[in-house]
């Protein structure tokens, strides 16, 4: 009984000692609490607050990008800085490309201070950037990229992302023990070691620069067979023949055109140039594998997962085809607060799903009508026209 109270007790302590560093809805005042930046000037496009065209509820709306072919650089600072030492780091966001986006980033960047947020741009320093980037067909991922002793590592693996015009919760979870994870709608798509999965540290070992494959290596796994011949006559058989079919033409003058020769053709019975078969090589000691020593470069690193500052967050993407929808953004390090809103917008994509195809079935319905009644005009004038005739073929009698 003790036990059991003592875990319960622990669940709340670590409950209480949770924290929400940055949540974002989109409700009444939204704009007073986002910087749009000036940096691309007239190239900038334009926001403002759509539930979009399919939704579980109009009310709940998000940051939708409004122009095509436009940069969107737009960024909010956090309530107050903070560390993610020795807590996980959830990054989470909700993205809908209701226009079926066709090329496009969807990312966020948390960000340290300071920043200009009137020129936020590409080149302002941030920690991490993470979301779904689209571009035709070969592009179709989501980027994981943190910034390590200033320089910005991208995630060696890859890793999915949706490109339908539904509601998708994109979530990337940073643990102090140097691990992540990414999940979409809840559901986990790559995890790893930050270690393993970028390039932040020096490799442990190197090769030996003093070591050097031996003169008399063997690393050839075949030889021709010694006592493989080449057949008699293999040399004399011509690449190409006469084409036995080829006729000389008729209005063909020797003494005028020269002496007729028909033209060539592949010899079929060419095998080309004779090689002897090949067989293992009896000499042969394997791959030579280059010996390691210590890197006296590598130092490791316990705290790559740590920022001493995260102070903003921003977005700043180019889109071919606006219309995507931002929402039910959060940084926290409590992973269970942002999974109430992956339920959230599961909840939305199903009335997304249902109210676009209801929107299908009523325009199919429609274009069967305008068909069929297109199909009945065409048969109604069909007979007007055989009246017409019958008529005039009675006035003729």
């Amino acid at each position: 009984m003790r036990c059991a109270l003592l875990v319960v007790l622990l669940g709340l302590a670590a409950s209480s000692l949770a924290e929400t560093f940055f949540k974002e809805e989109f409700d009444a005042g939204w704009e007073s609490r986002w910087v749009k930046s000036t940096s691309k000037g007239a190239e900038a496009g334009e926001f403002d607050a759509s539930a979009g065209k399919y939704y579980a509820d109009k009310n709940d709306k998000g940051l939708h990008t409004t122009q095509d072919a436009r940069f969107y650089q737009i960024s909010a600072k956090l309530p107050k800085s903070f560390s993610n030492k020795g807590k996980d780091l959830v990054f989470q966001f909700s993205v809908k490309h209701e226009q079926n986006i066709d090329c496009g980033g969807g990312y966020f960047k948390l960000l340290p201070a300071p920043v200009d947020q009137t020129t936020f741009n590409g080149d302002s320093k941030y920690n991490i950037m993470f979301g779904p980037d689209i571009c035709g067909s070969s592009t179709k991922k989501t980027h994981v990229i943190l910034n390590y002793k200033g320089e910005n590592k991208l995630i060696k693996k890859e890793v999915k992302a949706e490109n339908d015009q539904y509601s998708h919760v994109y979530t990337l979870i940073v643990h102090p023990d140097n691990t992540y994870e990414v999940k979409i709608d809840g559901a986990e798509v790559q995890k790893g070691s930050l270690k393993e999965d970028w390039d932040f540290l020096a490799p442990k070992e190197i090769n030996d620069p003093a070591a050097k494959k031996p003169s008399d290596w063997v690393d050839e796994k075949t030889i021709a067979d010694p006592t493989d011949v080449k057949p008699e006559g293999w040399d004399e058989i011509p690449k190409e023949i006469a084409d036995p079919d080829a006729k000389k033409p008729e209005d063909w003058d020797d003494e005028l055109d020269g002496t007729w020769e028909p033209p060539t053709i592949n010899n079929p019975e060419y095998k080309g140039e004779w090689k002897a078969k090949q067989i293992d090589n009896p000499a042969y000691k394997g791959e030579w594998v280059h010996p390691k020593i210590a890197n006296p470069d590598f130092v490791d690193d316990d705290e790559i997962y740590a920022f001493a500052d995260h102070s903003y967050i921003g977005l700043e993407v180019w889109q071919v085809k606006a219309g995507t929808i931002f929402d039910h953004i959060i940084v926290t390090d409590d992973v269970a607060e942002a999974a109430k809103l992956v339920s959230i917008t599961e909840k939305a994509r199903e009335a997304e799903k249902k109210a676009f195809e209801k929107d299908e079935a009523e325009k199919r319905a429609k274009e069967e009508e305008e068909r069929k009644a297109k199909e009945a005009e065409k048969t109604e004038e069909a007979d007007d026209e055989e009246a017409e005739e019958a008529e005039d073929l009675k006035d003729e009698l």
